[in-house]
């Protein structure tokens, strides 16, 4: 096969499938073992060394490999604790292929899948099936989700695509309702507006029905200290929070934006008053 990019093309779809695959079960692994032998590992060390190990056994033609989440439980079920229990085993299945490998063929095929059976039963955490009605539904929806994925299209890592992606539009709407913002009228023509929470694409729409706009008192005041502006779409929000107070005719004041939100709203920001370069809304986009 020809080094190209219509090569490049054809593999790279299929390493990455397997490298997240790889890299999921590893981590599995890791936490699973961490939780059983009461210690903790390097995520980061695992992943670059599971990285060059196949790069390296590639070259000579090997198949990329990773943690088992199966044989590494019954690893430790029999006692072991340190990578040379690893190597143990690597150099005893080298033995078997090498000198034993006439014997090894001749093991009946249902007898491996009965082997697989008992690691699956004895790796799977049943006391989360029984639990399904106590956890959060978010998570429940999660695991369902990937696991109908998977189970339609065979392929693991579409599967671990799809619940990440689910996993993340939930948290983000979760953290979109954490944003709150309170007024306070501290004088009959002046209110003050206190913005709680994070500012970014999901929460922009409850950060603006957090302002009264029918209302028209002479001077407004957004004050940004529990806030923080993480995208375009929140300072979108607050552009058009403060020309909408300003096309009332109140005079507008947004005081203790902290740092990096002022510096992100002084790149694409409008209302001068946060920070921005001025000009029109529209010259924002």
């Amino acid at each position: 096969m020809p080094f190209n990019l219509s090569t490049l093309g054809l593999v790279l779809p299929t390493a990455l499938a397997i490298s997240l695959v790889g890299l999921m079960e590893t981590f599995l692994s890791q936490d699973i073992l961490d939780d059983l032998t009461d210690s903790t590992s390097d995520k980061n060390d695992e992943a670059r060394g599971q990285g060059i190990g196949n790069i390296v056994s590639s070259l000579f033609g090997g198949m990329a490999g990773c943690a088992l989440v199966g044989q590494s439980v019954m690893n430790v079920g029999y006692g072991g604790r340190t990578r040379l229990s690893t190597l143990t085993s690597g150099v005893a299945l080298l033995a078997m292929i090498l000198l034993a490998a006439p014997w090894v063929n001749q093991i009946p095929m249902a007898t491996l899948v009965g082997v697989m059976v008992m690691i699956a039963i004895n790796t799977a955490n049943w006391t989360s099936i029984r639990a399904i009605r106590r956890i959060p539904k978010s998570d429940t929806a999660v695991m369902l989700l990937t696991v109908v994925v998977t189970v339609i299209t065979h392929n693991l890592a579409v599967g671990l695509l799809a619940g990440v992606a689910l996993a993340g539009i939930l948290f983000s709407r979760k953290v979109a309702k954490v944003i709150e913002v309170s007024s306070e009228l501290i004088a009959p023509d002046h209110r003050v507006y206190r913005v709680q929470g994070q500012l970014f694409f999901v929460s922009s729409i409850y950060f603006r029905q957090g302002f009264e706009l029918h209302e028209h008192p002479e001077h407004v005041t957004i004050n940004m200290a529990g806030a923080h502006i993480w995208d375009q779409s929140g300072v979108t929000a607050l552009d058009q929070v403060i020309r909408s107070l300003k096309l009332v005719g109140s005079a507008v004041d947004v005081v203790n934006l902290n740092a990096e939100s002022t510096d992100l709203f002084a790149r694409i920001g409008v209302a001068q008053e946060a920070g921005g370069r001025g000009g029109s809304m529209a010259s924002a986009h």
